[in-house]
């Protein structure tokens, strides 16, 4: 499924045609590092600009929620993290996350006609299976947050059967069935994301966007956190992304992390 040697990324093909203002305009491009989201907070802490985006070939390290492991052959996903400066309160932070994963989708639907649903709290779904993750850490300031770094792991050429079968992984070529040139898709999504982040930085609020893009909603779910384990229906999520379960006992609870599988029950 991997595309051929034209596609290889660089941070003057990225930059060339960008047509943002600051999301992508700073490139530090790596062929192998441990993390693009660890490298991404020390660029951040050494005064990196606002936009700055991290892009690697491979990760050796890389990372999902929770400390899982991400794992994707050299060259055939977009492995990348993104530094953010919002001014913006900390209980709306949890938005620079959410306009992340809708842009993803966006730049998906528009390069490929694909539509890609989010999982709450973090994955991107194509035809039900996972075809990438959003991982976010934001570090802290007085009155706003210093910075938020947000990592985005996509699955682009990736063969799935590369992959061990307890993933369920999917990838855009294999849903598309044919290879898709990276640097055009990762293009379309920086100009989404900062499209987006405008809009929450001016005020505007995404959670409508991205509740409609949750397929968990009205869902039958089986939630399971640090502190326990419920089963519900997903009833919507809230401004700082918390989800509202419906219990069978009638009461409504509210998590702001968690893992979700279906419930057959």
């Amino acid at each position: 499924m991997r595309s051929n040697g034209s596609d290889k990324l660089s941070a003057r093909k990225i930059r060339d045609g960008l047509g943002t203002r600051f999301v992508g305009q700073n490139v530090v491009y790596r062929e192998c590092v441990a993390s693009t989201n660890a490298l991404a907070k020390d660029l951040a802490d050494e005064g990196a600009p606002e936009g700055t985006l991290v892009i690697a070939e491979e990760q050796t390290a890389g990372r999902g929620r929770l400390g899982r492991p991400w794992l994707a052959p050299h060259g055939s996903s977009l492995l990348m993290s993104l530094v953010f400066r919002p001014r913006l309160q900390f209980s709306r932070t949890p938005q620079v996350s959410m306009i992340c994963g809708l842009a993803v989708c966006d730049a998906i639907r528009q390069t490929t006609g694909l539509l890609a649903q989010l999982k709450w709290p973090n994955d991107i779904l194509i035809s039900g299976r996972k075809t990438g993750g959003i991982l976010t850490e934001t570090c802290g300031g007085s009155q706003y947050p210093q910075y938020v770094v947000v990592g985005i792991g996509l699955n682009v050429n990736l063969d799935p059967q590369t992959l061990p079968t307890h993933f369920a992984a999917t990838s855009i070529a294999r849903e598309l069935g044919q290879p898709l040139p990276r640097l055009q898709l990762l293009q379309e999504l920086l100009y989404r994301v900062e499209a987006r982040y405008l809009d929450v930085c001016a005020g505007v609020s995404p959670v409508n966007d991205w509740s409609a893009a949750l397929e968990t909603l009205g869902q039958r779910v089986h939630l399971t956190t640090m502190r326990g384990s419920w089963v519900g229906v997903a009833l919507a999520v809230d401004e700082e992304g918390g989800l509202l379960l419906r219990l069978d006992n009638g009461q409504t609870k509210r998590v702001l992390a968690g893992d979700i599988t279906l419930s057959e029950h």
